[in-house]
């Protein structure tokens, strides 16, 4: 059943994240034969807000190298990372169901970040974005 409510939830793709042996050819590659902007963390696709649409929001597509840990567990290939609006709501509604939290939330200029577990045991990110400090910092960007 879908959530309800207005706070704490998902709104769209952040990132999505997946291990590769060479993060720099796999990014070289896709810029040459794909035509994507990439920069030193991937690529960045802009969107916009259906509720704001004078609002730009990000999706980042970032190769990661086989030996990262970012991932939790070296069996997982890839992470999606979610973005939403409100990263405290979200966290004591998932926490008082009994959802395990991995490791602490980062805060970072751009917004704050927490790993949380989902029920098949993957590791996911959620994001609180403040996407005018994101949009600030980028260099790799594909343009639709």
């Amino acid at each position: 059943m879908a959530n309800e409510s207005k706070a704490g939830r998902v709104t769209g793709i952040g990132g999505v994240f997946f291990r590769t042996e060479d993060p720099d050819a796999t990014k070289q590659w896709y810029a040459e034969h794909l035509g994507l902007g990439v920069d030193d963390y991937g690529s960045n696709f802009t969107w916009r807000s259906d509720s704001d649409p004078s609002r730009r929001c990000f999706t980042q597509w970032s190769p990661f190298a086989d030996d990262t840990g970012y991932f939790g567990s070296p069996d997982q290939q890839a992470m999606v990372n979610y973005r939403v609006d409100d990263l405290d709501a979200i966290l004591a509604r998932l926490t008082a169901a009994g959802v395990e939290l991995a490791g602490v939330m980062e805060v970072e200029s751009f917004g704050r970040f927490q790993h949380v577990i989902d029920g098949d045991g993957r590791r996911i990110e959620l994001w609180e974005p403040v996407d005018t400090e994101y949009e600030s910092m980028l260099d790799g960007v594909t343009k639709s």
